[in-house]
C-alpha cells in the first residue's frame, strides 16, 4: 500500500464498525471514561478496550489519565483533516 494513504485507511477502518461509530457519536458531546461508555454498550471491558485501541491508533480518539480513570475524547482535528481530504472527490 502506498504510504500516502495509510492515515486515511486507518480512519476508514476505525469507522467501519457500528460499535465504534456509536462510541464516536457519544464522544461528540463530551468526554467519557470507560465505565460510562460501557453503560451504553452491549459488550464488556475487553471488547471496549479493543475498539478504543483501534480508534486511538487511527487518532480519532484521544485518551488522558485523570486519577484512576482514563478519559476518552474526540480528536476533532482528525475529522477536519479527513473532510478536507475527501473534498477533493466532490
Amino acid at each position: 500500500m502506498n504510504k500516502k494513504y495509510i492515515v486515511q485507511a486507518r480512519i476508514f477502518k476505525a469507522m467501519s464498525d457500528e460499535n465504534r461509530l456509536k462510541i464516536i457519536d457519544m464522544l461528540i458531546d463530551h468526554p467519557y471514561n470507560a465505565s460510562e461508555l460501557l453503560e451504553e454498550m452491549d459488550f464488556g471491558q475487553s471488547t471496549l478496550s479493543h475498539h478504543m485501541k483501534i480508534l486511538m491508533n487511527a487518532e480519532v480518539v484521544r485518551a488522558r489519565k485523570s486519577g484512576k480513570w482514563i478519559i476518552y475524547s474526540l480528536n476533532k482535528e482528525a475529522f477536519e483533516q479527513m473532510i478536507e481530504w475527501m473534498k477533493k472527490y466532490l
